[in-house]
């Protein structure tokens, strides 16, 4: 049987008896080496997937019974490796599952394996890999970047010849910048929407779990999977889990605001498609108007000081004490700790280990870290400004296409930084918002970025949902 099928006419069979689990998981697990010999998508593929699905029977149990779903490296899964792409916590074997990882075991999710990333989420084009590990590759073109740092949850994502969705998790753009590059859906939700129970952290009051998928449905299936409240998590809001495929089918007269400044500074390419899309919208009786978000220009700064040093305060925990990476005991303390973490970290992890620290430090927390807190809450306030009068935001969701691994290695730090610049707003203010892909420039994927208030997934399912439609079918890369 052919499996090149879409995850909603997979679960409509599997639920009848109409599907050969034990061809399908042969097939899924074949498939699923070849792409990542190909695309080094995977960190871990796990050898218990086949197994397990190939004794299924048809399923009325769970939403989702026996879809392959992989599970971006930084989220623990009981008994398969979580690396979180670094040297060292390169044998770290979890003896629990993530909340989220739970939530889709019980719906009858099966795990087929961990995707690459940057070491700890560290980066905007998954090339900032720990020590012995491989960099992700964009299927659309094999020399340029999937994103970052859920770069293989992408590249899986629409490379796949098979029915599947991607578990991943944003900080400040984690799940947009490579679902735009690798021109697939990326559904990141408001902060606290999904447990972060059993997220291996990078920031805590940034970093949140989403969903990466071929189309808007797959992306609500399995947040509506995993959504809701968890008295683990201090951080999880009292929401109850919803069926958000509902919103797929919805469609209400919207107004989009679309913000200047994000148009500022980026890609001749990357602006007509955005317009263009804009424009259909606009056509289907969705109105638009354009709008400043002032405090943009500040954003950049505030994310990387606050994400810097939450991460330099999570990261002390790894020195080869309690698991990870460990060396024989020589020397003092300090001597010990540092010979652990400089083997273990790679380059772009010490340099904001270093930086997070130094913003920190007693002198320097209140012009950094506190001024940069102050800034967060004043583009909060100009998305809760907006959002009185819109429904919805729309830009691009990256300032440019997807760039060749050349042309990222003569970027400084800073501008690597900067490619950040239309992701970290939403992140700092821990609203909603959706990468839906909306053209292609010279060969490449472009990304439509929605933005709504708090709580108002369903406004940007809707939205997306409804351009997707109009937009029409994308053709991905065999």
């Amino acid at each position: 049987m052919n499996y090149n099928i879409s995850v909603r006419e997979f679960l409509e069979k599997a639920k009848v008896g109409e599907i050969d689990f034990a061809d399908f998981s042969a097939k899924i697990a074949k498939e699923s080496e070849r792409l990542n010999g190909k695309l080094n998508c995977f960190i871990t593929i796990s050898s218990e997937f086949a197994k397990k699905v190939k004794q299924a029977k048809p399923a009325k149990d769970g939403i989702i019974p026996y879809l392959p779903i992989s599970i971006k490296d930084n989220i623990c899964t009981r008994g398969l490796a979580s690396t979180v792409g670094s040297k060292i916590l390169h044998n770290y074997v979890p003896p629990f599952d993530a909340t989220s990882v739970a939530r889709i075991k019980k719906e009858g999710g099966q795990i087929l394996g961990k995707t690459s990333m940057d070491e700890f989420g560290f980066g905007g084009f998954s090339v900032n890999v720990g020590i012995g590990f491989k960099v992700p590759k964009n299927p659309f073109d094999l020399e340029r970047s999937a994103g970052g740092s859920s770069g293989g949850a992408g590249a899986i994502s629409a490379a796949a010849s098979f029915p599947h969705i991607a578990l991943a998790e944003s900080t400040g753009g984690s799940i947009s910048a490579p679902a735009s590059f690798c021109g697939v859906v990326g559904l990141t939700p408001t902060y606290g929407m999904i447990s972060r129970y059993g997220l291996i952290d990078y920031a805590n009051s940034l970093d949140k779990i989403g969903c990466i998928g071929k189309s808007i449905y797959d992306c609500s299936l399995l947040l509506s999977a995993i959504a809701g409240h968890d008295e683990k998590d201090s951080t999880s809001l009292q929401e109850k889990q919803q069926d958000y495929t509902n919103y797929c089918g919805e469609k209400k007269k919207m107004r989009i605001a679309v913000p200047k400044e994000y148009f500022q500074n980026i890609g001749a390419e990357v602006e007509k498609e955005a317009w263009k899309a804009i424009k259909l919208l606009e056509k289907e009786g969705y109105s638009y108007e354009e709008v400043s978000l002032p405090n943009t220009k500040y954003a950049v700064s505030a994310y990387y000081i606050i994400a810097m040093s939450e991460a330099s305060t999570n990261l002390a925990k790894y020195c080869g004490m309690r698991y990870g990476l460990a060396k024989p005991l020589e020397g003092n303390f300090n001597e010990y700790f540092s010979s652990v973490r400089a083997e273990g970290f790679g380059a772009e992890a010490k340099r904001r280990i270093i930086l997070g620290t130094y913003a920190r430090m007693a002198g320097y927390r209140d012009a950094f870290y506190m001024k940069a807190l102050k800034i967060r809450t004043l583009i909060i306030q100009d998305f809760k400004k907006v959002f009185k009068k819109f429904d919805a935001i729309a830009a691009p969701t990256m300032p440019m296409l997807p760039p060749k691994f050349s042309e990222i290695e003569k970027l400084s730090p800073l501008e690597n930084y900067q490619a950040d610049i239309l992701t970290v707003p939403a992140n700092l203010a821990g609203i909603p918002h959706i990468s839906v892909p909306c053209g292609l420039a010279k060969g490449l994927p472009v990304g439509l970025h929605l933005l709504a208030d708090h709580l108002q997934e369903g406004k940007i399912i809707s939205l997306a949902a409804q351009y997707e439609k109009i937009r029409g079918e994308v053709k991905y890369p065999k």
